[in-house]
This record gives structure tokens, sequence and C-alpha cells, in this order.
């Protein structure tokens, strides 16, 4: 049976839906092959290990002093599997960790973070890698990538907090000399929609950053496409072996798709991203729907990402011009929702993500990381003779 620890929570404004995420990943979970170790990392940083971490529930009126919820520690030392509680006399190991499936959203986890913190202690874990992940999350390196793949994206102008808190009127006129109103405000490093603002003239654009701001110290805007469908597509697997997803369109009655409408639609308590209405197909035509995951595959196996990711796109419908919006390395509810109408169970993509992260893993080891050279023999003669 193998150890699967199931991470979420995390320091992050999307700590709450990384909950959901965790899980319902551990909801669908098939037990009979996996012996899941629910870890979650509190708003403060903290892990914390316990069977009751499961239940979303315990996150309503949380005790972490309950019986059998540990604060547990893991240490980046190569081959260092092991989760750590605080004993009497020092570390006391009480788990091994076989594959690390990381169900965190935003900074602090989806940004490469944990994942170079993995990669320390040799643990396979299910998301794009350090590069893939750090990429994934900046949305200003994010469209610097695509235009270097020749991925079709909207331009756009960004900036830093300190820029706009010095001279917040060059700003307005740079966006404003850059393109037309509307316009839309982004956070760079958050997901989940959170502070993202369509602004129609400089006063709501001065707002639109001043909400931004709040959450990041790196900004973009970009133009508003005013005639707009979006259209979202998966992609799961490793590197050229992708599989993409049925098409999505999604569903709002407002301006800007919103963190509400992603995750508190639902009656009876969120169900994660399943919450969203969506047109699922999405009724786009074939050579659309071809070119778009055409690009979906040509931009998981260009930014080397692995896993589940969820790649959104924009069709401005005055010119039937197809754009990449963003990517998503560890979607809401690991995108579950867009395979299970394929035939493929929840519980099946679990067994594809943890089987890819362990494939990823074996492929790193067998990468040389260790070249010998006569340097040290010289520098011990004298470091002048280090050339």
């Amino acid at each position: 049976m193998i150890n699967l620890a199931v991470i979420f929570g995390g320091r992050t404004a999307e700590h709450d839906v990384s909950i959901i995420t965790g899980t319902q990943f551990i909801e669908n979970v098939d037990k009979s092959k996996y012996n899941v170790l629910p870890i979650y990392i509190s708003r403060k940083g903290e892990w914390y290990y316990g069977k009751q971490l499961a239940d979303a529930k315990f996150f309503l009126n949380p005790d972490f002093s309950q019986k059998g919820i540990e604060r547990v520690f893991l240490l980046p030392e190569a081959g260092s599997r092991t989760l750590y509680k605080q004993g009497r006399f020092g570390l006391k190991a009480i788990e091994m960790i076989d594959v690390a499936a990381l169900a965190m959203h935003g900074m602090h986890g989806e940004d490469g973070t944990l994942q170079g913190f993995l990669e320390l202690a040799d643990i396979p874990y299910t998301s794009a890698g350090v590069t893939g992940s750090a990429v994934g999350m900046d949305k200003i390196v994010m469209k610097a990538a695509f235009k270097g793949l020749g991925i079709p994206a909207l331009d756009c102008i960004y900036f830093e907090r300190t820029e706009y808190e010095k001279d917040a009127q060059a700003i307005i006129a740079k966006a404003e000399a850059a393109m037309s109103y509307p316009m839309i405000v982004k956070p760079a490093n958050l997901g989940s929609s959170i502070g993202i603002t369509k602004a129609k003239d400089a006063a709501s654009l001065k707002e639109g950053i001043e909400v931004a701001i709040h959450y990041d110290r790196r900004i973009l805007v970009e133009p508003a496409i005013d005639d707009l469908t979006e259209i979202n597509c998966a992609v799961v697997g490793l590197g050229s072996d992708a599989k993409t997803s049925l098409c999505e369109r999604p569903i709002t009655a407002k301006e800007v798709l919103d963190f509400s409408e992603k995750y508190l639609h639902s009656e009876g308590g969120s169900k994660g991203m399943k919450s969203l209405d969506r047109e699922l197909p999405a009724k786009i035509s074939k050579e659309k729907q071809e070119e778009i995951e055409q690009l979906a595959l040509q931009i998981f196996k260009g930014l080397d990402m692995a896993g589940v990711v969820r790649i959104d796109f924009m069709i401005d419908n005055a010119t039937d011009t197809l754009y990449a919006n963003e990517v998503n390395t560890i979607p809401g509810s690991f995108a579950f929702y867009l395979y299970e109408p394929m035939g493929i169970k929840y519980s099946q993509l679990i067994d594809t993500l943890v089987e890819n992260a362990l494939k990823r893993s074996k492929q790193k080891a067998a990468s040389q990381f260790s070249f010998d050279s006569e340097i040290l023999k010289k520098a011990g003669a004298g470091t002048k003779r280090v050339k």
C-alpha cells in the first residue's frame, strides 16, 4: 500500500479553497490502494497531521489539541521521506511518505516553494516542478513564457506596488497610453479570481489597482475583451505524454468571473470548482476545439508541466481570435469534473497523478548530479591557481 500524503491549507489567500480541494481529494482516494496521510498547513505555516483533518467540517471550528492530531515536520535532506513529530528528546518519526499529493493553491504551495522543499527531501509529488510551478504562478512571467513559445496572449503593462505608491498618476498614464478602456487589473501571484477587477475609466482603474496591491506587490493591467467567450481545458500527464480533457465554458452573470461564482454557487456546501455553472462540453466549433487542445498540449510540454493543470483561454468573438489567459498548475478540485464525462472517475485520475509522480521521480534519479573535478586540489594549493 502506498503512503499518500495529501497536503493542503497554507499561508495564502486561497487557504479555504485548498481545504476543499484537499478533503475532496481524500474522499475520492481508493483506500484499498493508498494509506492517506492528511497534512494541513495553517495560515501561520504550522504543519499538522491527523485523520480528523480529512473532514472539511473539522475546519469550521478547528481544535488542534484533539487526541490524534500532531504538529509535524519534514526535513529537507536527500532521501528523507519521513514525517516527524516533536518528541520528548527530539524529533520522532511517525510516518514514511511515498508520494505527496499537493492540493495547495496560491503562494507558498503552488508557486514552486513547496515543490522545491519536496525535491530536497526526494519526495515524489503530483504537481508541476519548481520552474513550471513558479512560471504558472506569476502571471507576468507566464505571459512572457507564452510569447516565447509562440502562444497568443494579450499584451499587458506591469508594475510594482512601490512604483504605484510613489507615483500613482504615472502608472495610470502608463496604462492609458498602452491600451484603451475597459481594462482588467490583476495581482500577478494570486488565483481563484481573487483581487481581479474590471476598470472602465481612470477612477475605477485606480480603485482596481488599490484592491490588487492589497494582495500582491506586482500588478498587471491588460485590455478587456468586450465580447468574450472563456474556454477552459485541462491536461493530465507528464511532459509530452499528456491527455486533454473536455473543454468547458464557464457561465457567469458578472463582467468578471469571481471567487463567489467559482466556489460558493452551489447549495448545501461548496463542491469546489464543481460548483461553477458551466457548459460542458463547450459549444464551440470542432476547429476551435482542436486549436485549443493543441495549444494546451503545447503549453503543458513547453512549460514542463506535470500532474493535472487547467489552462484558461479567451476567444475574442469580434475577431474569432484565441488567446491563452493563464495556467492553473493545481486547479481547484484537480479539474476532475472535466474528465468525469469522459468516463474517467476521480479515483482513476488520482491513480494517474500518483503514477506520474513516481515516474518523474525515477526519471530524476536516473540523472547524474555529481561531477568529479580537480578544483579542490588546485584550491588547496592556493586560490590564485584556480581560474
